[in-house]
């Protein structure tokens, strides 16, 4: 972690982001008056259904009547006899 004035991460805003980019910090804090007030870090892109849950794609096929009523399961939870 670097801290900084306003001024100088304004100066050097362009730089900030490379040291992000690199690695070589993981956060920059700005601070006004000795007093951070702003903390800069990279963005992360949170991860979509598809990229969660994409792992098993290609491993299993949905039957087409997977959705409809089922008669045996039916009777296992006593919806009819």
């Amino acid at each position: 972690m670097c801290q900084m004035n306003v001024l100088e991460a304004k100066t050097n805003f362009s730089k900030i982001i490379g040291m992000l980019e690199r690695k070589e910090e993981k956060e920059v804090i700005v601070a006004r008056a000795g007093k951070p007030v702003v903390k800069i870090t990279l963005y992360e892109k949170k991860k979509t259904f598809d990229e969660i849950f994409g792992i098993a794609k290609g491993k299993f096929v949905v039957p087409d009547d997977f959705d409809e009523p089922d008669e045996e399961i039916a009777r296992m939870f006593g919806m009819i006899d």
